[in-house]
């Protein structure tokens, strides 16, 4: 395909990445909220945001073979027009219950346009044959600061809840409308297994997607706990870790393509993982707060384009079919989003918290061991 053709499914394929970290970002202000209206405990809570993780997880399984059968385009449009309209749809839930099968619905939407959107990236990529991924994976971003940024001031100046909810749903709508006649139509594929266990070098791409996954994750839910209790900061001081990695990541992604093209996959991934290893080693080994804190910006700078280059892998591999082969990845990859936390809490607890992130540290490791094998 022509370059110039290529401009209408590039633009629809920002989109669909910006809705996807715009959709799922309008939630997390929201569970205080939901709390409170609902008088919910932390146990109840956690279950809660179980049932999201579910659906997202069951979705992504399922988008692999409905990918391989019947193409990107339309689970790209059943995933945005899901979580348009399944967001307003949590704070009209009056039950626990009610809440829980909302939520189900919106990690599924979420679940399913994840996976549908990295494999259009991956075709309009090789159409386009130069790397693409990583500035997708950016716009992800964005959107993530965009519908937090949004959710949050509107709640902040007294913007009641579900008024606030269908405010972010109706500037999602256009989004996935003009997305929708400029994505790529696939030819349907009747041959295509049901179900493929991940093999051969896939095997690999999703255990080091599900590492970064899970370190990302870990970042998030315990890097102000992390750096308050070690002294390097104050409470209210605390969510400027995550921040310092937030802003790296985007900005790496936004190079990553260009970086791609002039060092290739390997050397990316190889001094990728370097790079967020020396950021867990400067973040955990070094007392003073000032040039620990700069970890963080060494952590996401490093972990930026890793993901990108596995989902690029994933799609062009010949061990499997691509759609199964990056829902494989996207499973495992939020399965490490999920349990992460988790288990850096439990070793957090029989150990302590900085030695809970040097196990991750040691996790890190396997990026850059096996970055030969992953982009063979």
């Amino acid at each position: 395909m022509e370059s110039s053709n290529l401009h209408a499914p590039r633009l629809a394929t920002r989109l669909a990445f910006l809705t996807a970290g715009f959709g799922i970002s309008c939630w997390a202000p929201l569970v205080p909220i939901v709390k409170l209206q609902l008088e919910l405990d932390e146990g109840v809570i956690g279950l809660l945001l179980l049932c999201l993780g579910v659906g997202s997880i069951f979705a992504m399984v399922s988008t692999g073979v409905f990918s391989s059968r019947y193409g990107s385009k339309p689970i790209i449009i059943a995933g945005g027009l899901g979580l348009t309209l399944i967001l307003p749809l949590l704070m009209l839930s009056t039950t626990p219950q009610a809440l829980g099968v909302a939520l189900f619905g919106f990690g599924a939407s979420l679940g399913a346009l994840d996976v549908a959107m990295n494999v259009h990236a991956v075709e309009v990529e090789k159409a386009a044959d130069k790397p693409l991924m990583s500035g997708f994976h950016g716009l992800f971003s964005v959107g993530g600061f965009l519908g937090a940024g949004l959710m949050t001031a509107l709640l902040s100046v007294g913007v009641s809840a579900k008024v606030s909810t269908f405010i972010c749903a109706v500037l999602m709508l256009p989004a996935v409308l003009i997305a929708w006649p400029r994505l790529l139509s696939s030819h349907p594929d009747d041959e295509a297994p049901m179900f493929a266990f991940p093999k051969g070098v896939v095997l690999i791409l999703a255990m080091l997607g599900g590492i970064m996954f899970l370190v990302e994750g870990a970042v998030l839910d315990w890097s102000a706990l992390l750096i308050t209790s070690t002294g390097k900061v104050d409470e209210p001081q605390g969510g400027l870790g995550y921040m310092l990695f937030a802003i790296t990541m985007t900005l790496g992604r936004f190079t990553g393509d260009a970086i791609a093209m002039r060092i290739g996959d390997r050397a990316l991934m190889f001094w990728g993982g370097i790079t967020a290893l020396v950021g867990f080693a400067v973040l955990l080994a070094i007392p003073v707060p000032f040039i620990a804190l700069c970890g963080f910006l060494l952590i996401g700078l490093g972990a930026s384009n890793i993901v990108p280059v596995l989902f690029r892998r994933g799609g062009t591999q010949k061990d499997m079919p691509p759609a199964l082969a990056v829902a494989a990845i996207g499973s495992l990859g939020y399965a490490g989003i999920l349990l992460g936390p988790a288990a850096v809490g439990f070793f957090a607890k029989v150990f302590s918290l900085p030695f809970a992130f040097w196990m991750l540290t040691g996790l890190l490791c396997l990026i850059p061991l096996f970055a030969r094998k992953a982009t063979r």
